[in-house]
C-alpha cells in the first residue's frame, strides 16, 4: 500500500463535495503536470490511502482521509472542448491525462493545518514542506501516522 496527500482547492473541489458523491466516490480528474500525471497512471493503486488536503485558503490543511477504489484510467475531460480540462493534444487513442477513483474514508477529528506540519521536524522531508506545487504527492508511512497522530485518528 502507498500513501499520498492530494491537493484541491475547496472552492473547486472539497471534502464535503467528495463525501456527498454517490457511493462518496468520484473521478480525481482534471490533473495536468505529468509528474502527478505520472504517479496516477502508474504508482497510484486500488487501497492506496490519501491525505485529502485543503490548498489555496487562509489555513490550508489535511482535513481528511480518503482511498483509491479504481487505479489510473484516461480522464475524459481532456476529451471535452467545451470543459476547462480540454488538451486538444489527448485523443481516445493516445490518453495524455489520467485520473483514479477516490472514495471518502473520513475526517480527521482535528485538522492538520500546514503550519503545524511545518513545525513538525518529523515531516521536514514531506514534498510539501518543500514547496512542491505538485497537487499529486507521495507520504511516507511515517509520514502518514504522524499526521494522522496530529489528527486525532488512527489508521481507518
Amino acid at each position: 500500500m502507498n500513501y499520498w496527500l492530494f491537493k484541491t482547492e475547496p472552492g473547486c473541489f472539497s471534502f464535503d463535495d467528495l463525501k456527498a458523491r454517490p457511493g462518496m466516490t468520484e473521478a480525481w480528474d482534471g490533473v495536468r503536470n505529468f509528474q502527478a500525471r505520472n504517479f496516477l497512471r502508474d504508482t497510484v493503486k486500488v487501497g492506496d490511502r490519501v491525505l485529502f488536503y485543503h490548498s489555496n485558503i487562509a489555513e490550508p490543511a489535511v482535513v481528511g482521509l480518503a482511498e483509491i477504489v479504481r487505479p489510473g484510467y484516461p480522464d475524459t475531460t481532456a476529451l471535452n472542448p467545451n470543459g476547462e480540462h480540454f488538451d486538444p493534444k489527448a485523443s481516445v487513442d493516445k490518453p495524455i491525462w489520467y485520473m483514479v477513483d477516490v472514495r471518502y474514508v473520513k475526517p480527521l477529528p482535528k485538522i492538520v493545518t500546514l503550519e503545524r506540519i511545518k513545525q513538525n521536524p518529523l515531516l521536514a522531508d514531506m514534498p510539501l514542506i518543500k514547496r512542491s506545487r505538485l497537487s499529486i504527492q507521495p507520504v511516507t508511512e511515517d509520514e502518514w501516522q504522524i499526521i494522522l497522530a496530529m489528527g486525532g485518528t488512527k489508521i481507518p
